[in-house]
């Protein structure tokens, strides 16, 4: 392996380390931002894709000036490195059940702080020296203040790691403690791979370039393993999934992002690197390779799904999951029903030479015409009751107007639909075989379709109205105590905060208020009962009640005391738009829509009071 070699791999691997971390950012923004590890975890993958992003910009750039520019990009990331892992220890350790009594809260502070007058020293140009551009490792020459922050940095991460000791001792259940001692394992990767080595030890790999570039290379490969099992262990945090949901939702992303772009990124610099050789900078073969790869790679990722997927879980062979999994991909829903009816009424018409058909159904003991070929044939409701009770005691063809009737018999002899026809339809032999036959579809679609729609309704029946239980789990997973934790006391879901935000935007009508999942609810359903109204009406009036709780006493204002409360009135009540009620209240939007997402807890911790409340009316100790 030769020097540019060794260099182009550890720049694409320096690249392929801050596009993860990057990629793990945005799952972290994207599934669970409400916890406090998570939070402080967001903090250190935006260090990291600063850190190694500008690592790998600066070593590919074409002049001093640009590579200068990213180099200093990379000591952003390295600056905020140490207090946002000392942030994570904290959150960590509080997790465990080992609250800041306030001296690690203020040396947090005190860590972002010196941070910040880092950040000082590097814009004004004090804390680097001289850019040495043409070194096989391009660096910075260490000032005195560059000195001063690597005892910083080792103190910080020092203490971070004794807090993480301390939170891996206070683990105690089996499945916690493993994933611990893998997010000890993989927080390594922050602490010993983002150290810019270089600037202090720039001498020596001038001596010996060939030996640092290998000795990089090796510690950007552990770097990239590592960051993926401390997010893995990060990923459970805070999260109600179950841990086979969490994984399998982790591991689609890693390689749907870091995996396809860093393989696509590795085809396109070897391309490039090989038409340089022959004299050919740029050719048309490196976006080709680009848009190839993507497809390769997608396409691969697509085709071995199901192997990765059975790899990562063992639930496919559990007895209760495996049904459920197949579940989704065999539902028949009514759109597959119509369709396939459809296809059988087509086959019919052909067959029997008439220029229509239809399938007449039975919702219990509603009749409903659920698919025609042609033109569709007048059914009142009492004719069709009338016929379908002298169906329901014939076997063979019924005579009907126009129309001729096979009555379709479910397999315990129960009528479930008919099937109809002109009556100048060709009868022949073969033409009555296939009629049989494909009544004998239709029937079999009919009872398929049915016993699916009763796996949804009881899959819907075991649904709980809140997911207490999960969320319980989810918080005691590292802290056994919290088992006893009240509901009242948890942090509030967000799928009831999704659920409450989408039956507020459509507060005076809309299918996210009369087809909410908050009509399960038993303060829904008692305000159903008790005041007589349908499930539109009863949510709208739980969710005004819960709201006017948040009503400060007096008179209405524009203060502080009462912006939360105007918030949802003015948008939600008054269905005003973001700008007026911003303007009105003297904020900006991305403010707006952070006090927003604060009503909005507020309105579902006052929702699950209420719930509280009517399950203790009901005597429901669940």
């Amino acid at each position: 392996m030769n020097l540019a070699l060794a260099r182009s791999f550890n720049q694409v691997l320096a690249a392929g380390i801050g596009i993860t971390a990057l990629s793990l950012w945005l799952y972290t923004l994207t599934f669970n931002l409400r916890n406090r590890v998570t939070l402080s975890y967001a903090v250190i993958l935006l260090s990291l894709a600063a850190a190694f992003g500008g690592e790998a910009l600066g070593s590919a750039a074409h002049t001093t000036a640009m590579a200068d520019v990213w180099f200093h990009l990379q000591w952003l990331g390295v600056i905020l490195l140490p207090a946002a892992y000392l942030h994570f220890s904290d959150a960590l350790l509080a997790t465990t059940g080992r609250p800041s009594r306030g001296r690690r809260r203020i040396g947090i502070w005190a860590a972002y702080g010196l941070a910040v007058f880092f950040l000082l020293l590097l814009v004004h140009g004090d804390l680097l020296g001289a850019f040495n551009a043409s070194a096989p490792f391009p660096y910075h020459a260490p000032t005195g203040w560059t000195w001063a922050f690597a005892a910083y940095y080792l103190g910080i991460m020092a203490w971070a790691w004794v807090n993480f000791v301390r939170a891996y001792r206070r683990t105690v259940v089996r499945a916690s403690r493993r994933r611990m001692r893998y997010l000890l394992l993989g927080a390594l990767a922050p602490t010993l791979g983002a150290f810019p080595y270089a600037t202090f030890l720039g001498t020596l790999t001038q001596q010996a370039p060939m030996f640092f570039w290998l000795l990089a290379t090796a510690s950007n490969l552990m770097t990239t393993v590592l960051l993926v099992v401390m997010a893995y262990a990060v990923a459970f945090f805070g999260v109600a999934w179950p841990d086979r949901v969490v994984r399998i939702r982790l591991f689609r992303w890693l390689l749907r992002g870091p995996v396809a772009v860093s393989t696509v990124l590795a085809l396109t610099t070897i391309v490039r690197r090989v038409g340089e050789r022959f004299g050919e900078s740029y050719t048309v073969l490196v976006p080709l390779t680009m848009v190839l790869g993507f497809l390769w790679v997608e396409h691969l990722i697509g085709a071995t799904e199901p192997l990765w997927e059975h790899l990562l879980v063992a639930w496919r062979d559990d007895e209760t999951m495996t049904p459920l999994h197949h579940l989704e991909e065999r539902l028949f829903t009514r759109q597959d029903l119509v369709q396939f009816f459809e296809a059988v009424l087509a086959a019919l018409c052909d067959q029997l030479r008439v220029p229509h058909a239809f399938i007449v159904a039975l919702e219990g003991d509603k009749p409903e015409l659920l698919a025609t070929v042609g033109a569709a044939p007048a059914l009142p409701e009492s004719a069709a009751r009338t016929l379908l009770s002298q169906a329901a005691e014939q076997a063979d063809l019924l005579r009907w107007d126009d129309y001729l009737l096979m009555p379709l018999h479910g397999s315990e002899g129960r009528l479930v639909g008919v099937l109809g026809f002109p009556h100048a339809a060709d009868l022949s032999p073969e033409a009555l075989e296939t009629l049989h036959t494909l009544a004998e579809r239709a029937v079999q679609a009919l009872e398929y379709y049915a016993a699916g729609h009763r796996a949804a309704q009881t899959l819907q029946a075991l649904r709980p109205a809140d997911d207490f239980i999960p969320r319980l789990r989810a918080v005691a997973r590292y802290n056994q105590q919290q088992v006893l934790t009240p509901r009242d006391a948890l942090p509030p879901s967000a799928e009831l905060a999704q659920w409450v935000k989408d039956a507020l935007s459509h507060y005076w009508g809309g299918p996210k208020l009369s087809r909410s999942p908050l009509t399960r609810l038993q303060v829904i359903q008692q305000a159903m009962q008790e005041r007589d109204e349908d499930a539109s009406q009863a949510v709208r009036t739980v969710l005004r009640d819960a709201v006017e709780r948040l009503r400060p006493e007096g008179e209405r204002r524009f203060t502080t005391e009462w912006l939360l409360y105007n918030i949802l009135e003015m948008k939600f009540f008054q269905g005003r738009k973001v700008r007026e009620v911003a303007s009105r209240l003297a904020l900006s939007e991305a403010n707006f829509y952070r006090k927003q997402r604060v009503a909005l807890e507020e309105v579902v911790r006052v929702l699950l009071e209420m719930e509280a409340e009517a399950r203790e009316k009901n005597g429901d100790l669940r």
